[in-house]
């Protein structure tokens, strides 16, 4: 694998070639990262109903090993691209312009899985465990959403840098699922899994006809997605792509 070092200057890299991607297909492979993690996020309920806790997060960690394997863009993933934007390759507006299309493409494909596996009846029988996951993570105070957005977003970054440094496809899947699943089993929260778990607990409400008092889109947004994503980029732009920058790649 790549030392450290080497980690942070390519990083630098990978940055910049995503800041200089087309509008369009920034927005496209955005798309294809929310269904990966949607998806993901469909096995790990399915996980831990079946299985236990542990079964859905050793389950989740592929969402994120099809985003990188396969090419895509992840918001939390993307914000490592203060590396770039430190050592002066990349602009502010740059990575906003990033940033954006991204959030949306990843919206727009979680929302797209959560629609097909709710309307094709896969949580038929298991509905009142998807309304739970959605009704938990709305009820969580602005606070502690931060916070777990915060150390959820850290180690899914720790992740992805990791996988940098791997010269091995093997390597690669290794370094990614030990700190995804270990934020998955400890309950952090993930702004784009969210963008599954919370649409899906409302849909599959909607569907069987089912009144939950709070379980709302609006509810959603400002009461978890607001607060995860903030701490998200806390966690990942804030503590390791800066934090690395500091360490690595500073003069």
């Amino acid at each position: 694998m790549l030392s450290p070092s080497e980690i942070a200057k390519k990083s630098v890299k990978i940055g910049k070639d995503k800041a200089e991607l087309p509008p369009l297909k920034m927005l496209l492979l955005g798309v294809f990262a929310g269904m990966f993690i949607a998806l993901a996020g469909v096995g790990a309920t399915f996980g831990n109903v079946y299985g236990g806790k542990i079964v859905g997060a050793c389950i989740f960690p592929v969402g994120l090993i099809m985003v990188v394997l396969a090419g895509s863009e992840l918001f939390t993933g993307n914000n490592l691209m203060l590396t770039s934007l430190f050592s002066k390759k990349i602009s502010l507006g740059q990575v906003f312009k990033n940033w954006l299309l991204v959030y949306f493409g990843n919206l727009i494909g979680a929302l797209l899985i959560s629609l097909l596996v709710v309307y094709g009846g896969l949580f038929d029988s298991i509905s009142e465990s998807v309304i739970n996951t959605a009704m938990n993570k709305i009820n969580l105070g602005f606070g502690e959403a931060l916070i777990r957005g915060i150390l959820c977003n850290f180690l899914v970054c720790i992740a992805v840098w990791m996988s940098f440094g791997a010269k091995t496809l093997s390597g690669k899947i290794l370094a990614i699922f030990g700190p995804i699943m270990l934020f998955v089993f400890c309950g952090f929260e993930h702004s784009i899994a969210n963008m599954f778990y919370g649409p899906a607990g409302v849909l599959v409400s909607i569907k069987n006809d089912v009144i939950v008092r709070g379980l709302t889109l609006d509810a959603f947004l400002f009461n978890n997605l607001l607060p995860v994503t903030i701490g998200n980029i806390i966690g990942g732009a804030g503590l390791v792509g800066y934090g690395y920058y500091l360490a690595y790649l500073k003069k």
